[in-house]
């Protein structure tokens, strides 16, 4: 699993990746009642802005940690954007990209390299 600096995790297997946000981002946000996620077949561009995730104590952008077309949206987060907090690594995830350059995830931070933001945040 390799992160973001904007506490996003990827999931890499083959052309696929898998995001989500980190279980201190959602820790930090508290309970999340929504979750703005990009469109099946948006083109994504690396670290840009493409959502929204509110909680009951803030709103923040969500970061894409990495470039491609989206293939897939976890659609149970708009039923219940609260499995989120539940199971950020497993069924909080939040969508599917076809990675158009593996090159992008060399920008991507170890989970020591992470586990270093963290402590410095």
């Amino acid at each position: 699993m390799l992160y973001s600096k904007e506490h996003e995790w990827v999931k890499v297997d083959g052309d696929l990746a898998t995001v989500g946000i980190t279980d201190y981002a959602q820790s930090s946000l508290g309970d999340i009642v929504y979750v703005e996620l990009p469109r099946k077949g948006a083109e994504l561009e690396q670290f840009k802005s493409i959502g929204v995730v509110e909680s009951v104590k803030a709103v923040s952008d969500l970061f894409t940690p990495v470039g491609g077309e989206v293939t897939e949206i976890n659609d149970a987060i708009e039923g219940d954007p609260a499995v989120v907090n539940r199971d950020p690594y497993g069924a909080g995830w939040l969508y599917k990209v076809k990675l158009g350059d593996h090159s992008q995830t060399g920008e991507l931070l170890n989970a020591d390299q992470y586990q270093q933001v963290v402590s410095e945040s």
